[in-house]
């Protein structure tokens, strides 16, 4: 089976074809941002985009993304190792603590910031309210949004 993970080619072999995305990301592809929590889709700790929507990877059996492209926490930073604004944004303000949920947290804003590139603090609760963080940085996160929202308009 084919898929495109981070822009690119990706093979899962024949034996791994009965295990979810999450798995095959960190066992077969050896992608180990995205965490397993839960393994119920309720924490957010292993969201990824798949065909430019957050899902919760735990969930979704890799035969389910056969064709498809899958973006994980690792595709976000440019190719000359430069950090995406929101990966900036989040060290900047210091939120990663333990730092478990921050990659399902960064995913869960990307997504915020593509439907609405000026989330006011209703917007940041409601879109982030499916992701915990067990050290309560919620403050931060919101304010790292922000400041990431304000760098993608200035850089377009």
């Amino acid at each position: 089976m084919k898929l495109t993970v981070n822009g690119e080619p990706r093979q899962v072999a024949e034996d791994w074809q009965d295990e979810t995305l999450l798995t095959v990301l960190r066992e077969h592809f050896g992608l180990t941002g995205s965490r397993f929590s839960c393994g119920i889709g309720q924490c957010g700790a292993c969201l990824v985009h798949i065909e430019g929507a957050p899902v919760s990877s735990c969930l979704v059996p890799i035969k389910d993304v056969a064709d498809k492209s899958v973006l994980t926490i690792e595709g976000l930073a440019a190719e000359d190792g430069s950090l995406h604004p929101l990966q900036q944004a989040w060290l900047d303000a210091n939120v990663p603590q333990c730092g478990y949920c921050q990659s399902g947290q960064i995913m869960q804003a990307l997504a915020l910031l593509q439907r609405n590139p000026d989330p006011d603090d209703t917007d940041i609760d409601t879109a982030m309210s499916g992701n915990l963080c067990r050290c309560g940085t919620y403050d931060r996160i919101r304010a790292s949004i922000k400041t990431a929202a304000v760098v993608m308009k200035e850089i377009g």
